[in-house]
Order: structure tokens, then sequence, then C-alpha cells
């Protein structure tokens, strides 16, 4: 699974940065979060193809987040697009949505359907699910999480040797779950050569918000915390009023959720230079990076 930043920017797109949207390349499946303008052009250049898109996810209709989407969608019927879209936003937001997509609908090749999703709802799809969460921000707004189902226990042929069973078929069937009976009449339980089972991986997206305990329970134990870092701890007044976070703020998300890694986004256009966004959040929370466009960031199981 992998993390491609395709914007970190916020509010105002500058020559290094463009607005927010981060893919999610998860096996064959391609997943967007938010869609800022000049998206689809950062996905050509990621090696991304629009039309293997299964699913967009935005976090907040402010036009930073969203308004790359009737771009993206026409370029996809342009291209003759067949198979449905999915995009997913806040509840009340869907019909806003709809009508920024009013595109002619003869021009359009595939179905585009938009679907509210409520805070704390959860999405199932295949190996994994999608729960949300409200955020503090100032307008309806919510984070996701990508949350990998179980993996299987790890297998260990050494004691299944020992107990008298050959390399095999048989050993593919107590991975999967199954019972072995020996020929000497001993049965050989799973349990006993596969290991509990493993957590998936865990990713959490929080676009704009002001640190609160919503995410951080969503964010528990997570591998990595995407979230908002627009303005300096010296700004922390305004960043108050504008419903934003600071370095350290959410560097402190971070610590309370236990997560593995932190990645901060949503730069204001004022720092040209990041390094004193990442200095303020390693003082709380050493694991962290400032993303930067185009960064892609690998997200290994834990073992």
């Amino acid at each position: 699974m992998k993390i491609i930043f395709l914007g970190t920017g916020g509010s105002i797109p500058t020559p290094s940065r463009s607005l927010s949207a981060i893919a999610i390349k998860r096996g064959r499946e391609l997943l967007l979060f938010d869609c800022g303008e000049n998206t689809q052009c950062q996905m050509t250049r990621a090696g991304l193809s629009s039309m293997k898109l299964d699913a967009i996810f935005i976090t907040h209709l402010h036009g930073d987040h969203f308004l790359g989407l009737a771009g993206l969608v026409q370029t996809m019927s342009l291209m003759d697009r067949e198979r449905k879209l999915e995009v997913y936003c806040p509840r009340g937001e869907g019909e806003r949505i709809e009508r920024y997509l009013q595109i002619p609908r003869y021009t359009l090749t595939f179905d585009v359907a938009v679907r509210e999703l409520e805070p704390g709802e959860e999405l199932g799809r295949g190996g994994y699910r999608i729960r949300t969460c409200e955020v503090d921000h100032s307008v309806p707004a919510i984070a996701y999480a990508l949350i990998e189902d179980e993996r299987p226990g790890k297998f260990y042929p050494e004691k299944a040797v020992d107990l008298g069973i050959k390399p095999g078929p048989d050993f593919s069937r107590l991975k999967s779950g199954e019972s072995i009976k020996l020929r000497d009449g001993r049965v050989v339980n799973p349990e006993q050569v596969v290991g509990p089972p493993r957590l998936g991986r865990k990713i959490v997206y929080a676009g704009d918000t002001r640190p609160c305990e919503s995410v951080i329970k969503l964010s528990r134990g997570a591998d990595v915390l995407i979230h908002d870092c627009t303005l300096a701890d010296e700004l922390l007044e305004k960043a108050r009023d504008s419903k934003h976070s600071t370095p350290s703020e959410a560097a402190e998300v971070a610590k309370r959720a236990n997560v593995r890694q932190l990645v901060l986004v949503h730069i204001s256009p004022r720092y040209e230079e990041d390094a004193v966004l990442l200095e303020e959040a390693r003082r709380v929370f050493p694991n962290t990076v400032v993303a930067h466009d185009l960064m892609d960031l690998e997200v290994a199981f834990k073992e």
C-alpha cells in the first residue's frame, strides 16, 4: 500500500505546492482523498491513471479540497470511461457536489454516484473499511480512516514439521484455517502452527481541522496520520480563528493517538521552507515528516 501526496498546500497554490489531494494505491485499487485544483495534472506527473480511480473521498467543500472534481470527471468522460465512479462527502453536501458536476449528461460516458457519509459511519469495502469522524472546522467536515481487515496469523512451518506434517497441500490447508488429520489418527489444529491474527494497516487523513478528541480516537494505533498543519506555532491564535492546526498541535494529536508516523499537510503559502514546521512538530513527536508534492510513502505491515 502506497500513499502519493499529489497536493500538499493550503488555500492558495504555489509553484511548489498544489492544493489538497492524496492518492492511496492498495493492490490494484486506487483511491483519492480530496481533489483540489490541478489534481489531474498531478496524477499525470505521478503516473496515476484517472481511469483506474475507484472512489473519491472529499473531506469538506472548501474550494481547495474539491474544485478539481469537475475537470477530472470531464477528462475521464473524454477518455470514454464506462465504469461508475463513487464520490463520498460529508452529510448535507451531496447536492452541492451534484450541482457542481452538472456537466451535460449526454457528454458523460459513465455514472457518478455521490453519497453522503455521517460522522462515525463505516463503509465496508473489499479487504478494508473506511471509517469517518467529525472534525473541528468552519464548515461541515469529516476525517477518514482506511482500516484493513485482520491478516491471518504467521505460519510456523518448523512446528508443523515437528508434528509430522510434510510440506505441501497440508501446509496450505493449515494456513487457511483447516485442521489436518494424520495417518496415526492425530489431529493438528491451525492454532498449533499458526500465530494469532495480525492487524492490517491503518491510514488516517484529517484534512482541515483543529486538534480534537474525535480525530485522536479515530487515529488510535494508526500506521500513518496525515494531519492539517497550516500555520507555525507562533501563529496559534490565527490557527484557532481559522480552524486549522499548528505543528505542535498536530504532533500532540499523533502522540496521544500513539500512531507510528505523522505526516503534515495543508501548508500555508507563506512557508517557502518547511524547516520551522518540522522542527516544531518533532519536539513533540519525533517521527514526523512534512509532505511535499509527489512524495510517496510505502506503508509496511506491522509484524
